[in-house]
């Protein structure tokens, strides 16, 4: 259900902000808080820069400090993977080069 929800929240009119805290908070249990929803756009962010070892900040809720492995920043990876953010991530179509050219050829031999 959860990918459905993201995917339908993705397609939405509304900002990246806002989908992801309505993805953190309503597609994970426990629910995530909403001081991640900043460290999870960075780590989109270095996703679409192909820096998935990029050092992100996590942030503190109220006293409390996000940790990962015991540390106050986590590789951008960890975060997506995590956090299943891929759905907000577009594929690159590799193949698309803005020119009017097939990328396939089909050419029959004649008999």
């Amino acid at each position: 259900m959860g990918s459905v929800t993201a995917l339908g929240i993705k397609d939405s009119v509304l900002d990246l902000e806002t989908q992801i805290l309505y993805h953190l908070r309503g597609n994970h249990y426990p629910p995530v808080p909403a001081e991640m929803v900043a460290p999870c756009i960075e780590a989109i962010d270095a996703y679409y820069d192909e820096d998935y070892d990029r050092m992100i900040t996590l942030p503190k809720v109220n006293d409390f400090q996000i940790t990962w492995r015991g540390k106050s920043e986590a590789p951008a990876k960890f975060i997506v993977d995590g956090h299943h953010l891929h759905w907000f991530i577009d594929p690159v179509d590799e193949w698309q080069d803005d020119s009017d050219d097939f990328p396939l050829s089909l050419e029959y031999d004649e008999e």
